[in-house]
């Protein structure tokens, strides 16, 4: 089962009221599986604008992310936020297909063609 994911982008503007929804969410994302892989940590904007703070949360599939964010317990705890935050957040499909593989090494500076 390919699993799935909540991507947030985050400005927190009111350090108290994010404080209660970080004491509220974690019951939410226990209950639906989800784990995380990325919390906040050193970041550097590669391309386009940053936001001071980044979230990756697992969850073991696509529907279980998707009703995480819908129940009535995640939303118990959004409310917490107070509007304390600019985010954007995706909830996204993980992908468990074929992966890259490594292509041969290019040949050695004046090495013989065959």
């Amino acid at each position: 089962m390919t699993k799935g994911y909540w991507i947030a982008r985050v400005d927190v503007r009111d350090a108290e009221a994010y404080k209660d929804y970080v004491a509220a969410n974690g019951a939410a994302f226990a209950k639906f599986g989800g784990r995380f892989l990325v919390r906040g940590g050193a970041h550097e904007a590669v391309m386009g604008p940053a936001r001071s703070r980044n979230v990756v949360i697992e969850f073991p599939s696509y529907a279980d992310a998707l009703a995480c964010w819908n129940s009535d317990l995640y939303q118990a705890a959004k409310a917490k936020q107070r509007g304390g935050v600019e985010a954007e957040i995706l909830v996204i499909e993980g992908y468990d297909g074929p992966q890259p593989t490594a292509s041969e090494p290019a040949p050695e500076a004046g090495a013989a063609s065959e």
